[in-house]
């Protein structure tokens, strides 16, 4: 180690600096030296793997640059560093061991393992006072625990739904005053609210309502017409044929003025509803009394209106209804040329079919309608599988399956998922009330296989639609 020293300092410059340099090289060699002695061999060698690392320092630091050599500085940058890294990868000396080390036990040698034995878990415990950290197992929720909790959010927040509520039956009034003078020879009934926010089946947001209109007819003057007597074949669909003319000419029913070909046409009717709320009424003075903003959907089919509040956004559909021999029926034709129909819905019999049931066996339909119809809202592909499809297919099952307790909701849930996914495949649903009509009727194919797809592929793993 000192002839090398000594060889390189014969590369120096003359003067102070290497007559310094040549007064540290004794003082290393006298510590190398005399470094086996008090520090013994391990000892040693780290001090002089150290020492060869300073004067490499060193006499980099004071050796001429190669001014014909561009590189001379990144590779005397380069050998620093390697240099420091010599420094910092020297092993420690090991500590010297104490008397009383001596007297304390030697762990035990790890045993070999026999082929097919289990590792013992004292061999791989933490070392010895170390810290005994108990980690917790994580806790994997249920599907029943998910659908429960996935419930709780549904929830409408309580002042949200008051005010929804508030604004639509002040809607409501306005709207029924208004045609009371604008149309008093036209028997309208009493405006009502309807919906899932009013019957407890409401999620996610309360933006949506319906306004029913009742269309106060005469018995004696109208009769009701099966679609399945129609051209259009469709079960769901009704016809109100105005009779006895020989009679009874036109004139003697003030709603003689909306007949096409002998028929009450809904699209006659929705059309001059539709003209009122869009030019008649001042819904601004109306929004200003309510601090809401009003305003009638003009290019809309159907006779809506988006009331805007600081708080709430919220949709209303006015539906002229006509109540005749125990039957429902909306202005809601169908789209192509026939304007004459009528549209049957059961909705007040499904939301009442579903709470007695729910009552004669506190059951968890309801809870389960709920979170189905949230799972059709916030997936694009299964918006229109929602509402009237899922309650129907509920109520088919609770015929199937008597066991409608809440801790079956997990159960009950994937067999309605099996259910959709078996109806779907077929392309039919039939009505719970009336099994002639097929409530998938007005669904395209393309529609019918991409629900089917999303679903089938939740059966195995139903926590995805959540």
């Amino acid at each position: 180690m000192a002839a090398f020293w000594h060889q390189r300092g014969r590369r120096q410059e003359n003067g102070g600096l290497g007559s310094v340099i040549d007064g540290l090289g004794s003082v290393f060699d006298v510590l190398l030296a005399n470094a086996r002695l008090v520090l013994g061999v391990s000892g040693a060698a780290v001090l002089a793997i150290a020492t060869l690392a300073v004067k490499r320092l060193i006499d980099r630091a004071t050796s001429p640059r190669d001014e014909g050599d561009p590189k001379a500085e990144q590779k005397s940058l380069e050998e620093s560093w390697q240099d420091l890294a010599l420094i910092k990868t020297t092993p420690k000396p090991p500590k010297k061991q104490r008397k009383e080390d001596l007297s304390e036990p030697l762990p035990s040698p790890a045993r070999p393992l026999v082929p097919g034995e289990a590792p013992d878990p004292r061999g791989c415990s933490a070392p010895l006072g170390a810290p005994q950290v108990k980690s917790s197992p994580l806790r994997c929720l249920t599907l029943q625990e998910k659908l429960l909790s996935h419930s709780s959010q549904l929830a409408v927040p309580e002042i949200q739904a008051s005010l929804v509520l508030q604004l639509a039956r002040s809607i409501c009034t306005q709207l029924q005053n208004f045609l009371r003078s604008k149309c008093p020879e036209l028997p309208f009934g009493r405006l009502f609210l309807s919906g899932a926010l009013l019957d407890g089946l409401e999620v996610l947001a309360a933006d949506h309502i319906h306004l029913m209109l009742p269309v106060v007819l005469d018995a004696g003057l109208w009769s009701l017409i099966s679609g399945e007597d129609t051209v259009v074949r469709n079960p769901q669909h009704w016809m109100i044929k105005r009779i006895d003319l020989g009679y009874f000419p036109r004139g003697c029913s003030p709603w003689d003025r909306f007949i096409v070909g002998r028929y009450l046409s809904s699209n006659v009717l929705n059309e001059t509803l539709h003209k009122l709320l869009v030019a008649s009424i001042n819904w601004p003075a109306i929004g200003g009394l309510l601090g809401c903003a009003i305003h009638p959907v003009v290019a809309s089919r159907e006779l809506k209106l988006e009331v805007k509040h600081d708080q709430v956004e919220l949709s209303i559909t006015l539906f002229p209804v006509v109540e005749m021999e125990d039957r429902v029926l909306l202005a809601v034709p169908p789209e192509g040329l026939v304007e004459n129909l009528w549209l049957e819905s059961f909705y007040r019999a499904e939301v009442s079919r579903v709470k007695e049931l729910d009552a004669s066996d506190t059951g968890a339909r309801q809870l389960c309608l709920r979170i189905l119809n949230g799972v059709c809202r916030s997936q694009p592909s299964l918006h229109k599988l929602g509402g009237s499809p899922v309650t129907h297919i509920i109520l088919h099952l609770s015929d199937a399956a008597s066991d409608w307790a809440e801790e079956s909701l997990a159960d009950r849930f994937q067999q309605v998922l099996e259910e959709l996914v078996a109806y779907l495949e077929k392309g039919v649903l039939p009505s719970y009330f009336n099994p002639k009509i097929n409530l998938f009727s007005g669904l395209l194919e393309e529609e019918i296989d991409e629900m089917g797809f999303v679903l089938y592929r939740a059966m195995s793993e139903p926590e995805v639609l959540l």
